[in-house]
Formats: C-alpha cells, structure tokens, sequence
C-alpha cells in the first residue's frame, strides 16, 4: 500500500514510492516504478502488487503494478446485474456461455497452440466447439439457431481459408509484437504463423455471430409478420436488412481497431512516414489482414445464412399461395 508522503503532486521526474506491506510487519520500503506511473496515477492509500526478491541481509521488492482487482470487480458486477435486468435469463446464460467460451480457450487452445499444433486445426475446432455453446444456450436449440450456427460456420471457413492465403501473400512471420518476440524465448515448439492463423479466425468470431443470429431471426420475424410471403421474397427482405448490418458492422470493426490501436496510430503520426511504407509494416499488415479476412468472411456469411434460414422457415400459407398462382 502506498503510504503517506507519496501521495499528491509529483514532480515529473518522481520514479519511486515508498509502500508499506499489507502483513503483520507494516515494513516499509522504497521500490522503483516506471516512468509516468507515479504522475496522476497513484495516491495515499492505493493498493499496489510487488514481487518479493530474496537476498542476502533481507528481501528486496520489485514494482509490479496497481492493484485494480476492485474497480474491475465493481465493472464486472454492474455488467452482469444490467445484462440480468435487462436481457433476463437470455443475457445471462450468454455469459455463461462466455465462461465456457473462455474455459474452451484456457483449456484446449493455448496448450494445444503451445505444444505446436497446427494453428488452423486448433482454431476451426476450438471456434467451432464455442458457436456451438454459445449460440445454444444463449437462444435455445431450434431450427432458427442451427441456420444462424451454419452460416457462422461457412463464415469461419471462409475467414480461415482468406485468413492462409493472406499470410502466405504476405510473407507474414507472426513476430510483429513484443508479445510475440518474448514468446519466441520462453515457446520454442509454438507456430508462429500459425499463430497468426488462429487469431485471424478467433478475431472474427464475435461479428460473425452477431451477423448470422441477426439474420437468422428476421427471416423468422419477417416469416410471422408476413405469413403470405414467398421464400424468394422473404430472402430479398432480409437482404435488405443484412445490407444494413453490413455497413454498421464495418464501422464496428474499423473503429474498434483504431481505438486499440490510438497510441500506435500517434506513434506512426509522429514518424510521419509514406502512407505505403507504414502499411508494410508488419505489426500493422496483421492488424490489415486480420480484419479484411474476418470482414470478407462476414459480409459472405450474410446471403448464405439468409438463404439457408429462407429455405428452412416455415412455408407461405397455402391459401396465400393459391391466390397468388390465380
């Protein structure tokens, strides 16, 4: 915990705090912080992470970083109790099927992608085995739910098959981060571009889903609206809405990688570099490829799963038909 006389204004050049640890002893030590973490950051009193160093004549303590378990706690909480109130039970077994999401990633794709598995297999599989509980028991098991997983499947091929095809292109090695080069000392047997592989697919999946669910259900809205209406006219109207979710949906993308990637966009800003220079780099070409294999994969994903649900909706009224043939 930081103690008093650390707290409030810093000079710009502060690069240490002194803490006092949380156990039976209240010692007090002073430990290094990076620059710019003291500046605005830190007050009397926040809670703060250190890795003990045994030494000769004591321990010595490394800075590791704030402790931020409540505020993402409290975010955390407020999320789930407005999904509860507002989705009800639908929103909340969406988060448990984020869970399983996320126990399908921790328990079978990073071991598999640390023991060298094919980057490919392990995502069509693992990606596949997440649609499959999340769509299920988010909207339930039924023909409008099968339709929307098809179309979410034929999107994740097209996504993987783009996704290769780019890489290749590209002459992508998949060590454009820091994060990578520092797996590449501690993961000798990891894929690299396989990797790569996975994440392009993985990246995709969120969308993708959205997509074809939401198609997949106007058809089945449209059906009850319009119980007269042909399967050819059914398709045509849900076209007209999927054009629509296209175009949002891109914006989606666009936006959401340039607001996690603003400090790199300053960065590039500052270089002022050629536009076509930047875009070789290869931290930004696998952002590039990333999204237009997963955008291509959506935008294709939409007339196939409007197709298959108006293939599988139920059929105009027989009466309807008759008067329509007169």
């Amino acid at each position: 915990m930081v103690t008093p006389g650390t707290g409030g204004d810093y000079p710009e050049s502060c690069d240490a705090v002194t803490v006092r640890l949380l156990d039976d002893s209240g010692t007090e030590s002073t430990v290094t912080v990076p620059p710019g973490t003291v500046t605005g950051s830190l007050d009397v009193g926040d809670r703060a992470m250190l890795a003990a160093i045994p030494q000769e004549g004591g321990t010595q303590y490394a800075w590791v970083g704030v402790d931020r378990a409540q505020p993402i706690a409290v975010m955390a909480g407020a999320f789930v109790l407005i999904v509860g109130v507002i989705a009800r039970w639908r929103g909340l077994l969406a988060l448990l099927g984020l869970v399983l999401a996320g126990g399908v990633v921790g328990l079978f794709m990073l071991p598999a992608l640390l023991t060298g598995e094919s980057g490919l297999a392990v995502a069509l599989v693992g990606s596949s085995a997440i649609m499959f509980m999340v769509l299920y028991l988010a909207h339930g098991v039924s023909v409008r739910t099968s339709t929307a997983l098809a179309g979410t499947l034929f999107g994740l091929l097209v996504t993987a098959g783009l996704g290769l095809v780019a890489i290749d292109a590209a002459r992508l090695t998949g060590l454009g981060d820091e994060s990578a080069l520092q797996l590449r000392l501690h993961a000798t047997e990891l894929d690299f571009r396989g990797l790569l592989t996975c994440a392009v697919i993985v990246a995709g999946l969120g969308v993708l889903n959205d997509v074809t669910i939401t198609q997949s259900s106007a058809v089945w809205e449209l059906r009850d609206a319009a119980p007269e209406m042909s399967r050819a006219r059914i398709f045509a109207s849900g076209m007209r809405i999927g054009r629509d979710h296209i175009a949002s949906t891109i914006y989606t993308i666009v936006f959401a990688y340039a607001g996690t990637a603003l400090a790199a966009l300053l960065l590039i800003a500052l270089y002022d570099r050629p536009l076509l220079d930047v875009l070789s780099d290869e931290i930004i070409s696998e952002e590039i490829i990333r999204t237009l294999a997963s955008a291509i994969g959506l935008v294709l994903a939409v007339p196939v799963t409007t197709a298959i649900a108006a293939a599988t909706v139920a059929p105009a009224l027989p009466a309807a038909e008759e008067l329509a043939a007169g």
